[in-house]
């Protein structure tokens, strides 16, 4: 998310710290950096030049404050300017005092509107326990309907729909408004009768903005009178994004924005951009396909996010959705007693996994997203692990010596790397790093070598190892400071 903003501009800060004392003449240096940045993860021009000035004028009055570090100072402004630009924090959902909240979804084909539909479903029963129902009022695109469908299949929600292709009979021709605005309006009927609080419309879309698309939208809006009319907007799309976000706000009146595909998008410019153009504040991100990979927008840990300073808080409430307390506890006592196995770590890897991709992961812990730099995570690098653990049998999972000295090691190992589809050495490698990590741990409880831990060996044996040997931490050790550094550094 944001790897070619967070890079472009962590190094035009880093290269404006560097010059030690902050002047108005290096400022606007450092500043061209900033916008060539901003300019390269397609934000707004206007939206750029209103940035830069409040950033300058910022760090400029700031330069008579003594005793500040001028690093931690212009990291500061950036990131407050940054809060701003994208703020405030606005997820709130309008409620219908009497009768269903009715939820209206808009944007443009291909947009992701039909899966942040279910996504917002899903948000709405496990986060606000309300109780939706699904209106598949995209009468353009048939396919729209069927995955509205099996996503209610999926959620175990209702979902309200009607043939596209049924004639609308001598009564109908002499109905007031579209088809889907009728459509809309039978679904909000069906609501009430099965006793649901929440209807989220899903409407048509085109490949671009029309005359035709905004009658009909319009029509819905005027019948139903939606309390929230959200729209949805592909990150990816860039400046397209801002623009057709621009249009249906200016004839619809948006409440505010939803912005998808965000694990996909390296630049960025949308989420920077939207706000200041539209004056709509985002309400939700999507950053995954699955289901429950929509999360409330907060610009300070976004900003935190593209400065590259992780966003921990996102990280802990994640967590604290998947992760067992008592079970964790239990891990992590047998951790520390030396009593720690594989089917401790098949768990471990296993809860990882429900946090998300493990490049977010690693992106929101503080400092390790640029210690990760140049390592290309796909999604799957915990694959090959659980499947060499899921080879073994119980008993070995319970009992890790029977495949490190027990006289059949070998031929378990053999047996094991047959099942798990890769070769011997992985599974010797993935054994190895169970042991190395267990004997850290072992002398960290027993107050020796601490300092190992923090070493690039360190960081090696303790992290997972990705398919072909190559470890992650090999990356990340990297740019841990070398004896010159110190030295250097020491001067």
């Amino acid at each position: 998310m944001f790897d070619q903003l967070t890079d472009g501009l962590s190094g035009a800060i880093s290269r404006l710290v560097s010059r030690g004392k902050l002047t108005e003449a290096n400022i606007d240096e450092g500043l061209r950096e900033v916008r060539k940045a901003l300019l390269e993860a397609d934000v707004a021009l206007p939206v750029i030049k209103d940035f830069i000035d409040k950033v300058k004028a910022k760090a400029v009055g700031q330069l008579q404050i003594e005793g500040v570090d001028p690093g931690q100072q212009i990291v500061k402004v950036v990131n407050d300017e940054l809060v701003a630009l994208m703020g405030p924090i606005d997820t709130r959902i309008r409620e219908q005092g009497n009768g269903p909240t009715i939820i209206m979804m808009v944007g443009l084909q291909g947009a992701g509107k039909t899966t942040s539909c279910g996504k917002l479903a899903k948000y709405l029963v496990e986060k606000k326990r309300r109780k939706p129902v699904l209106v598949a009022a995209d009468l353009q695109r048939p396919a729209a309907i069927d995955q509205l469908k099996v996503l209610g299949e999926q959620l175990g929600l209702p979902v309200y729909s009607e043939d596209p292709n049924a004639s609308k009979g001598l009564t109908g021709i002499f109905k007031r408004g579209s088809r889907a605005a009728e459509v809309c309006k039978n679904g909000v009927k069906f609501a009430t009768q099965a006793g649901c609080d929440t209807v989220i419309l899903d409407t048509a879309g085109r490949l671009h903005i029309d005359d035709d698309l905004m009658k009909e939208l319009r029509d819905v809006k005027e019948r139903l009178e939606p309390q929230n009319i959200f729209l949805v907007v592909d990150a990816m799309t860039g400046q397209d994004a801002v623009k057709s976000a621009k249009e249906f706000n200016d004839q619809l009146a948006v409440d505010g924005v939803i912005l998808t595909k965000l694990d996909g998008d390296a630049r960025g410019g949308a989420a920077l951009s939207i706000k200041a153009v539209t004056g709509k504040t985002i309400k939700f991100i999507g950053t995954g396909e699955k289901l429950d990979r929509l999360e409330e927008f907060h610009p300070d840990r976004m900003a935190s996010r593209v400065l590259g300073m992780g966003d921990i808080v996102s990280l802990v409430e994640k967590a604290k959705e998947v992760v067992d307390e008592k079970r964790a506890e239990r891990s992590a006592t047998r951790l520390f007693e030396g009593r720690w196995n594989f089917e401790d770590f098949l768990e471990q890897l296993q809860t990882v996994k429900k946090l998300g991709p493990l490049k977010q992961v690693m992106g929101m812990i503080p400092g390790v997203g640029q210690l990760m730099k140049g390592v290309d995570l796909q999604g799957d690098e915990l694959k090959p692990i659980e499947a060499v653990i899921t080879s073994m049998t119980k008993t070995e999972r319970k009992h890790p010596d029977l495949l490190i000295s027990h006289r059949t090691a070998g031929s378990r190992r053999r047996r094991i790397a047959s099942g798990a589809g890769t070769t011997v050495n992985e599974v010797n490698a993935l054994i190895k790093q169970f042991k190395v990590m267990k004997k850290l741990v072992g002398e960290l409880t027993r107050g020796n070598k601490l300092g190992q831990l923090m070493t690039q060996q360190g960081i090696e044996d303790m992290l997972p190892r990705l398919p072909g040997g190559r470890a992650l931490g090999k990356a990340a050790g990297k740019h841990l400071p070398s004896k010159k550094d110190k030295k250097r550094a020491k001067r």
